[in-house]
């Protein structure tokens, strides 16, 4: 009796070292899930403080080169745009070059979320709207600095390997986009089949590297290119026997922007 009583007493006794030991670890448990919880929140937070301060630093940039240009801009000119301090920026960027490189990779990130999708009935259709959009830009004080402080970095490409190859981002991207639309257009029958969508690309991309820097440097060409552009067009690029519209705002006028600016 005795026995069985020892029995069941050490059986509680077991029981009941179970349950605290149960207990401590269900509350390190918890106190490990609100820490793993807190550092989560805290990792987050870090996050989009640094996105914060990266996005602020992109349009600090932005700002600077408005209004001093490539070759006079400083860190400090940067620093003055924005709540950013010089030494802050520095303990993100070690040079001038390095941010730019990374304001070249911001605007890139822009302008293909902008451009990766193009609306309109047929190729030829999105072909020109593309073109249209790519060449379409703000006619403003600012944005005519900023045109000019891009060309000026531009110019830094022949001696500047990271420069070149961000530029040729923008390029193959320009490329990529006309190729694969004209690739569509033949596959649906609205571009001739013995078009070669790569050579057209090629041709795009280099008559809007060509309207850009002469908007920068001598000013628009009054609608001249892009006329010659949708002659293009309709003369060696529409098959035949496609009944489309060569160009999709041939009913109303060119807005401002567009005819300033090719």
């Amino acid at each position: 009796m005795s026995g069985e009583a020892d029995a069941v007493a050490d059986g509680d006794s077991d029981a009941a070292g179970t349950g605290d030991a149960d207990a401590t670890a269900d509350d390190a448990t918890a106190d490990d899930a609100s820490a793993g919880t807190a550092g989560a929140t805290a990792a987050d937070d870090a996050a989009g403080e640094d996105l914060d301060t990266a996005e602020e630093i992109m349009q600090s940039t932005y700002r600077a080169l408005c209004a001093h240009g490539y070759a006079d801009l400083t860190t400090q000119d940067i620093a003055d745009e924005s709540a950013t301090s010089k030494a802050a920026l520095h303990y993100h960027y070690d040079t001038k070059e390095e941010l730019l490189l990374s304001f070249l990779d911001h605007l890139y990130e822009s302008f293909t979320e902008k451009h990766g999708e193009t609306a309109g009935e047929h190729a030829v259709d999105r072909l020109v709207t593309f073109v249209d959009a790519v060449l379409q830009q703000e006619d403003t004080e600012s944005d005519r600095a900023f045109q000019t402080a891009l060309l000026e970095i531009r110019a830094q490409a022949p001696f500047a390997d990271g420069y070149r190859e961000q530029l040729t981002a923008f390029d193959e991207f320009v490329r990529e986009r006309v190729a694969e639309i004209v690739a569509d257009g033949i596959e649906e029958g609205t571009v001739r089949e013995d078009v070669d969508p790569e050579d057209t690309a090629a041709f795009v991309a280099t008559m809007i590297d060509g309207v850009n820097t002469r908007r920068v440097s001598i000013g628009g060409t009054d609608c001249g290119t892009r006329r010659t552009f949708l002659a293009y067009v309709e003369d060696h690029l529409v098959a035949p026997d496609a009944d489309v519209a060569v160009d999709p705002d041939e009913s109303t006028e060119p807005s401002p922007d567009t005819e300033g600016g090719a």
